[in-house]
């Protein structure tokens, strides 16, 4: 049976970290390429604009606000997502450069 010793504990928890830090990293990636400005948040928004600009030419106020607070909510929207994928880019390149860090000081550099 092999034991593990300290440098293969701090070895492993080195590498996990990288690659967790790697995996949160593409994720921020691929949401802000994929979901803050997908093809549904657009096609949604280009309606709500055609749907209020109808109800200013018939005079429909009601329409009118019900569209505004449609397109609000998609813009929240937007931003909740993109606000997700930058939070998710900061922390991992919080976890790379400190398992970066840490396998320099512990494997000198």
């Amino acid at each position: 049976m092999n034991n593990l010793n300290l440098p293969d504990i701090l070895l492993a928890m080195t590498l996990s970290l990288f690659l967790i830090g790697s995996v949160t990293f593409i994720a921020g990636v691929l949401i802000l390429l994929t979901r803050s400005m997908g093809r549904d948040v657009r096609e949604i928004t280009s309606h709500t604009r055609k749907l209020a600009q109808k109800g200013l030419a018939q005079d429909m106020s009601g329409l009118v606000g019900n569209a505004s607070a449609l397109l609000t909510a998609t813009t929240e929207m937007v931003r909740t997502t993109a606000g997700l994928g930058v939070l998710l880019l900061f922390l991992g390149s919080i976890q790379l450069t400190a398992a970066i860090g840490l396998a320099l000081y512990l494997y000198g550099g």
